[in-house]
């Protein structure tokens, strides 16, 4: 069932999955927690988190969606951008979006001494594929949806 009244963002449960990444990739993100809000509402087509960076935590691996569009609102604390080439140190109020298939990978770094909170978006487009430039990870979606974590030569974890 869907949920259909407003509720407070911060009481919807953080996930409590565990990353997509194998290890030793999941360990890097252990000090990120996620608020699925789109999931909360049932939504299917677009994914809405609330995320929180802990002091040193980071959001991800550098990554670039092949399909996926995402978009990030920074709530409070100044998170570190890593897009492309280019580093940008993020306030309250600020907001990047990241084009699928630009070949342009992202993270946001915690360098801070607080939590550094922000809303991330993105759809979800069927067939999705994640590149990680700096690390030997790929992501593939399959026909089914789920992820499949892979070599950059292809071969399974």
């Amino acid at each position: 069932m869907t949920n259909r009244t407003p509720i407070q963002a911060t009481q919807i449960p953080e996930n409590k999955a565990r990353s997509l990444y194998p290890e030793p990739f999941a360990s890097l993100v252990k000090h990120r927690t996620r608020r699925r809000l789109g999931e909360h509402f049932g939504l299917a087509n677009l994914g809405v988190n609330l995320t929180t960076l802990a002091p040193g935590a980071i959001s991800a691996l550098k990554h670039h969606h092949g399909l996926q569009d995402e978009f990030v609102y920074v709530l409070s604390g100044t998170p570190r951008l890593r897009y492309g080439e280019e580093e940008y140190l993020m306030s309250p109020g600020e907001c990047i979006g990241f084009k699928g298939g630009n070949g342009l990978a992202h993270q946001l770094l915690n360098h801070g001494e607080v939590d550094a909170v922000y809303l991330e978006v993105g759809d979800r487009l069927a067939g999705d594929t994640v590149q990680y430039p700096d690390d030997d990870l790929a992501l593939v979606q399959g026909a089914d949806g789920a992820w499949v974590a892979r070599h950059k030569d292809g071969s399974p974890y």
